[in-house]
């Protein structure tokens, strides 16, 4: 996905069709010079529906769709023919996408499964036609009932990306090297911050034919959760991860402070965060010599002793040292039931 093709919020105007009136009609025939009435009943108009479709990944397509009209159910006939329903307006949209009220801000349904449909905004309903209206005190009635209105609403589309894991990190943390190693995804890659300015997805191939999905999100910084950087525009893909992969670089001044800074911000954002599955992997372990990394990792044992924390890996994407350990440790916390780490 490029930065230009890549949309994960629209907000539109969904307009749904209204109803077709209901008809008003005596039954004539050569036969019959003055029959009952026989009208029929209008057609409904046309719902609006968003539709799961997993050959989607991006919102783009109704990014420039700020109007979405369904048609007008068609009116009723005489012989109590009811009127053609209008037709829907179908969007369809990335799995994960979540449907909001514009004016409001709640959440009115979210779409996770392939073909899964909801209506954002019904169509009206069709108008009675006179002959329901017939009565032993009245048996020619000459009204029907009008069509009822479409409704006209603001909904946001909010995508959130579905991945398996999640990976967390300060920018140039190594995130979209180690997806490019992993998987068969080309996230670009150079050296300076914010090289990432989407998630990015890749499928990791695993033993005996698995495989799970990880994410690369745009990397996030101290005060995100506030604002600040990209961050905040991409937090929320985290919702959907199972299990999050905080990086950190091996030659990063205090490893323990700038994983506690990412917990705090996905903290500050949203508290259910923190309670997710998590490994704390430490990446660019090619820049340290094997003193250095005994060091680092001798470092890292007396900070977490005594403690029920995250498990700690040690890799380096270059030279692809430990990854076998880390895709061993990621389908592990996958299939774990278990996620209660220490803050």
């Amino acid at each position: 996905m490029s930065d230009s093709n890549f949309v994960d919020y629209v907000k539109i105007c969904c307009r749904s069709g209204k109803g077709g009136a209901g008809s008003v009609h005596l039954h004539r025939s050569k036969l019959t010079a003055k029959g009952g009435p026989d009208g029929g009943d209008g057609g409904r108009g046309g719902h609006i529906i968003v539709r799961g479709d997993k050959q989607y990944w991006t919102l783009i397509h109704l990014k420039y769709r700020k109007h979405i009209i369904a048609e007008e159910g068609g009116s009723g006939g005489s012989s109590n023919k009811t009127g053609a329903e209008g037709k829907d307006e179908i969007l369809h949209v990335p799995l994960g996408t979540i449907i909001r009220d514009a004016e409001t801000g709640e959440i009115e349904g979210e779409i996770t499964e392939d073909g899964e449909e909801k209506i954002v905004v019904a169509g009206g309903r069709g108008g009675l036609g006179n002959d329901h209206f017939k009565s032993s005190t009245n048996q020619t009635p000459h009204y029907a009932q009008p069509g009822g209105d479409g409704r006209s609403e603001w909904k946001i589309l909010e995508l959130k990306v579905l991945a398996d894991v999640g990976l967390v990190g300060f920018p140039n943390a190594g995130k979209s090297t180690l997806l490019s190693v992993l998987s068969a995804a080309k996230p670009e890659i150079a050296n300076y911050p914010f090289t990432t300015l989407v998630p990015n997805l890749g499928i990791i191939k695993y033993r005996d034919y698995k495989s799970f999905v990880m994410a690369d999100i745009p990397g996030i910084i101290e005060g995100a959760s506030e604002g600040k950087g990209l961050g905040i525009r991409f937090l929320r893909h985290i919702e959907r991860n199972s299990t999050l992969l905080f990086l950190v670089p091996a030659d990063t001044a205090d490893i323990v402070k700038e994983y506690k800074i990412l917990l705090n911000e996905l903290d500050k954002y949203n508290p259910e965060l923190v309670h997710k599955k998590r490994i704390l992997a430490i990446s660019k372990c090619d820049m340290l010599d094997e003193e250095l990394l005994a060091e680092v990792k001798k470092e890292m044992n007396k900070k977490f002793k005594d403690k029920k924390t995250v498990p700690v890996i040690y890799f380096s994407s270059h030279t692809q040292q430990g990854l076998i350990e880390l895709k061993d440790e990621l389908w592990k916390q996958l299939n774990s039931k278990d996620n209660s780490f220490e803050y």
